[in-house]
């Protein structure tokens, strides 16, 4: 069973994502807050495994909330939602440890979908948002690359496709490969970049120009 919590200012939009959410199989909404004021204390009682983060949330707004929640509890995964496609936010929700980017606009498929490929390690990021992240990489002046252990070529080719917004199953299908071996490879990502997520791995190659 994997346990979420909803974060949404939108009275009717929690209600509406906690019936989805519990309409499906092994997926359990535990619990629904309206804004990050007590976000620490709010999940401290709960065994959450994924939180779907509103952005723009009055008092403590969405990405003051993930900074809150992956310092005490970094295991927990979390999904922005949005209506807005702003670049300079969707950076620094990922710069804060986010683990996905889904549009609200998208169909409740969708959201489901996300939900399980984060918790399969992987990193949902709406088609048009992962077009904003690449827009903003290539649009920013880049320092020369600063990783002192070099990626390899495929690693180099694994984080590009992840920084396009690929999930590690297309990607596999992309280099012909299998998922295990995906694992394998971004574990060895993570390992040389001294991060702990796909989101975190995308943001320092945006950062430090490594693809």
């Amino acid at each position: 069973m994997i346990n979420i919590a909803v974060f949404d200012d939108n009275p009717a939009r929690r209600d509406g994502l906690k019936l989805l959410i519990n309409a499906m199989d092994n997926l359990n909404c535990v619990s629904v807050f309206k804004d990050c004021r007590n976000v620490i204390q709010n999940l401290k009682p709960l065994d959450i495994d994924v939180i779907l983060m509103d952005i723009n949330m009055p008092n403590v707004n969405g990405i003051e909330g993930v900074k809150l929640v992956k310092k005490s509890y970094p295991s927990i995964k979390i999904i922005m939602q949005t209506i807005f496609e702003d670049e300079s936010k969707i950076l620094e929700a990922i710069s804060a440890g986010a683990d996905g980017y889904i549009m609200k606009q998208k169909s409740p498929l969708s959201l489901i979908e996300g939900i399980k490929e984060v918790m399969n390690g992987g990193s949902p990021i709406t088609p048009s948002v992962a077009g904003k992240i690449l827009k903003l990489f290539k649009s920013r002046s880049l320092s020369a690359k600063t990783t002192s252990t070099k990626l390899t070529k495929r690693e180099t080719e694994i984080l590009g496709l992840l920084v396009d917004g690929y999930s590690y199953k297309m990607i596999a299908k992309k280099c012909h490969i299998s998922y295990p071996t995906v694992n394998t490879h971004i574990s060895h990502i993570y390992e040389k970049l001294k991060v702990k997520s796909v989101a975190s791995a995308v943001a320092k190659a945006i950062r430090e120009g490594l693809v």
